[in-house]
């Protein structure tokens, strides 16, 4: 079975429809492609499509548009569903059949911006700790991952009226770092990585937010660890506003994530095995998954 991306050859009429396909299948296989484009009719590339066999729930292939919006595979016949996303926009979801030595027409999909959530209230919101997680992955000797969290933190989130104009401060307890293990946790706070006792914070203040559509946006900021201050980029996804919690007060949530280099805050510790392989990565990935609680005179001091 071969699947992926393959080379087409294909011409426009005058109405730019794709009027051709040529596609070089293997024995026993279909082929067929998508166009994808965005709200205002230009290709869209690096939109994501995932094919999914209908009959054993399986994914067939998956992979991302071209620069000039096309997806084309060969599969073998059968009844595929297919699903195609892309940030800040509807995914898109079509059935289609595949037929032994039979190349469907390409065909052409418009994705639509994605159902905007009603913002926050303005007003200052404040970090739920029982309801919000940091947790950073980092990889270990090559391959495997370490995964842990900070466990003691406050958070605050001053919505604007204006939604770009809006703040968000966090400052994290570097010394409460909390992999599940204690060796680890104490070679964490060391010298060697936080120096907890000379930096006992790791801080976060934001400069802007960027609305990239729908639910998605990009929160710039400062990140202050170990001394040193770097400009970083959240990838974020708003996840909504609801009146609940354990005194029906009013909550938003979102998910932010980033990926920070050790090296950029001087965290340069290492360590190689003898092959030549390192013990830490040079990278760790961030995740804030937060849910906050919209601050009046009366709000209940979230819990402990």
């Amino acid at each position: 079975m071969a699947l992926g991306l393959l080379r087409r050859r294909r011409s426009r009429g005058a109405s730019g429809a794709v009027s051709s396909i040529s596609v070089p299948l293997p024995p026993g296989a279909g082929a067929f492609g998508f166009e994808v484009l965005d709200p205002m009719g230009q290709p869209m590339g690096g939109a994501e499509v995932t094919v999914t066999s209908l009959d054993s729930h399986r994914i067939a292939t998956r992979g991302a548009t071209d620069p000039h919006g096309y997806f084309i595979a060969t599969l073998p016949p059968g009844s595929y569903s297919v699903m195609i996303a892309a940030d800040g926009l509807s995914p898109a979801r079509e059935n289609l059949d595949i037929a032994a030595g039979v190349a469907r027409p390409t065909a052409q999909v418009t994705l639509q911006p994605a159902r905007q959530l009603e913002l926050p209230t303005a007003g200052t919101w404040l970090f739920d700790p029982p309801h919000t997680a940091i947790r950073f992955i980092a990889k270990h000797v090559g391959m495997a991952h370490v995964h842990g969290r900070f466990t003691r933190f406050q958070g605050s989130i001053r919505i604007a009226p204006n939604m770009t104009d809006s703040q968000v401060a966090v400052r994290i307890d570097a010394s409460s770092v909390n992999t599940g293990n204690n060796t680890r946790d104490n070679h964490l706070r060391s010298a060697d990585f936080l120096d907890v006792e000379r930096y006992p914070y790791i801080d976060f203040t934001s400069t802007r937010f960027a609305h990239l559509g729908g639910s998605k946006w990009t929160l710039h900021g400062t990140l202050t660890m170990h001394g040193t201050s770097r400009s970083v980029s959240l990838d974020t996804t708003y996840l909504g506003s609801i009146n609940g919690g354990y005194e029906q007060e009013l909550r938003c949530a979102a998910l932010a994530k980033a990926e920070l280099h050790r090296e950029d805050f001087t965290l340069n510790w290492r360590s190689m095995l003898a092959r030549g392989i390192a013990v830490v990565g040079p990278t760790v990935q961030l995740e804030l998954d937060v849910q906050a609680m919209y601050r009046t005179h009366d709000t209940p001091t979230p819990p402990q």
